[in-house]
């Protein structure tokens, strides 16, 4: 019986140094190396302070800053702890009142607004995280914005533009903007 028990105990002992211990360091350590940003969680800096993540979303609801996609995790939004959709399918009648919510309040946010609601600013993604929104969902929300910060619709249009990033590669994906360097640079706009 011993000669079964003890290369298992061995085998076990071995396979958790090996695979909870050396390579969890090894990948931390080669990340820390060669990608010392992406590590640390792709912060962004104010004044020497945290104020957010380039690769993490965050709920701004103030009409004066745009908004981002809507987050389905819990307990609460854009919770980076609780990644995950809400697993509800298109027919679904919760979504569908879960969507029609959301583009209700953009409308009442901004009634003069007739242009299509961009997909984007209705449905939350399945990580619940995204940081970034499509340039039409960026440009639906210029008038509302613009009116908020008493700053000319142009001024922010321009903004906007100086913040589009293109596909990846030229191809993948779509052009986008990322929210939270979207809004830092409408408050130093006004400084």
């Amino acid at each position: 019986m011993s000669s079964i028990i003890r290369p298992a105990l061995v085998l076990f002992a071995s396979l958790t140094l090996v695979c909870g211990v050396v390579y969890p360091f090894a990948v931390a350590g080669i990340g820390q190396a060669v990608f010392p940003d992406e590590a640390g969680g792709s912060l962004v800096l104010a004044g020497g302070k945290a104020v957010g993540s380039r690769l993490i979303g965050q709920s701004f609801t103030s009409p004066r800053y745009f908004w981002g996609r809507p987050s389905a995790t819990s307990p609460m939004a854009n919770n980076g702890a609780g990644s995950g959709g809400s697993n509800l399918g298109p027919a679904n009648p919760a979504q569908l009142d879960a969507v029609k919510g959301r583009v209700d309040a953009l409308r009442a946010a901004d009634p003069g607004n007739t242009a299509a609601v961009p997909v984007d600013l209705a449905t939350a993604s399945g990580s619940g995280l995204d940081p970034e929104i499509s340039v039409a969902a960026a440009r639906y929300q210029i008038g509302r914005v613009a009116r908020a910060r008493g700053m000319p619709a142009e001024r922010v249009r321009e903004i906007v533009a100086g913040h589009e990033q293109a596909r990846y590669f030229g191809f993948l994906g779509e052009a986008r903007v990322n929210v939270l360097a979207l809004n830092m640079a409408l408050d130093a706009a006004r400084k």
